[in-house]
């Protein structure tokens, strides 16, 4: 008789809030990573958990919108579990508006945001001097503000759902046979593995580059700008992110392409210019054919489940991905939204 109900291989963002979500329900879990806790794409410096634009809305953003909304209890909860901080905070976003067309078109999507986030979160067009000194460069003089977007620290909130799996009874390894029902999370080269295993193209990874500065913006919102994910964290650094890049030759080099990001955040948000520079990070981050994650019954391995390709917003995701696996494994109920099974990517 197996003494563990569900193995994870993987023991990134969504395997971790897998197995958490197993481990919450009274299922004995046991997460196996070689590499450890976040040793790729999870481990990384950003942690935004930004919302898609409220308009043409599809089963993804709104996947997405239901996880973002449930991202505060269930962190809170990990964090009570844990013992640990996972460093989130629904803070906000602040986004230039360039010109009198991007003013229209957020305007119009303030009006689709009150309905498709149904009251439980604002998109704002807003005057930039109504953030003063944390303000970007706005040609128009006015901003999108958005409520909805949260941030996380990845390498705290990795840690704390690890912990709170053993807290819960569970295990995190470096090695074991698998037991129980077989859930794969294993990344970017995971995707990799699985296009070998099925003949064809299914997804891969994308690497990114990312900097760590120090300076102390608190609670203060994030900025996105010029492509850019800028996102204070409590512990008085500011994460710069990220660059996206199909083609590289070693997945954790940093190069110039990280200087031109540092400076493009600056451009756009002086008040950063002459913070220390404590980290630069590159890593890969797995992604799915169909750009959404892949879940559900593994399409190569009889009996066994995937879990895989949060890409750019897998931390955002986790919440809910951890909740309909756990659906899925533990009761056999099938809450997986069209465009998310493996065979949307075959």
């Amino acid at each position: 008789m197996a003494t563990v109900d569900v193995t994870i291989y993987g023991a990134g963002a969504f395997g971790l809030a897998v197995g958490y979500a197993c481990a919450s329900r009274g299922a004995k879990v046991r997460v196996i990573d070689p590499n450890g806790v976040a040793s790729g794409s999870s481990g990384g410096l950003v942690g935004a958990l930004a919302p898609h634009v409220p308009e043409n809305w599809n089963t993804k953003k709104a996947f997405q919108f239901d996880s973002l909304i449930m991202a505060e209890a269930f962190w809170s909860e990990v964090e009570r579990v844990s013992g640990e901080s996972c460093g989130y905070l629904r803070s906000g976003r602040v986004q230039p508006l360039a010109d009198d067309r991007a003013v229209d078109l957020a305007q119009a999507r303030a009006v689709t945001a009150a309905d498709l986030w149904q009251g439980q979160a604002e998109w704002s067009v807003l005057p930039v001097d109504q953030f003063g000194a944390w303000a970007p460069k706005s040609e128009t003089g006015l901003v999108v503000f958005d409520t909805l977007t949260a941030r996380i620290h990845p390498r705290r909130a990795t840690r704390a759902l690890a912990a709170g799996i053993i807290a819960l009874g569970g295990e995190v390894v470096s090695e074991a046979k698998p037991e129980g029902q077989v859930v794969y999370a294993t990344g970017w080269r995971g995707m990799v593995d699985l296009s070998e295993q099925l003949g064809k193209s299914v997804g891969g990874g994308v690497k990114g580059q990312a900097a760590l500065l120090r300076y102390d913006a608190a609670d203060l919102p994030q900025l996105f700008a010029d492509s850019l994910h800028i996102v204070p964290h409590a512990d008085g650094t500011v994460a710069i992110g990220s660059t996206s890049e199909r083609e590289f030759e070693s997945p954790n080099a940093v190069d110039d392409q990280i200087e031109d990001v540092i400076a493009r955040a600056i451009g756009a948000f002086p008040v950063l210019k002459g913070a220390e520079v404590i980290e630069r990070w590159a890593g890969v981050r797995p992604r799915a054919k169909s750009r959404a994650p892949m879940l559900g019954q593994h399409p190569a391995i009889d009996g066994a489940f995937i879990a895989n390709g949060g890409f750019k917003i897998g931390f955002g995701m986790a919440p809910k991905v951890g909740a309909v696996m756990a659906d899925l494994i533990l009761d056999g109920i099938d809450h997986i939204p069209d465009g998310f099974r493996p065979e949307d990517s075959l």
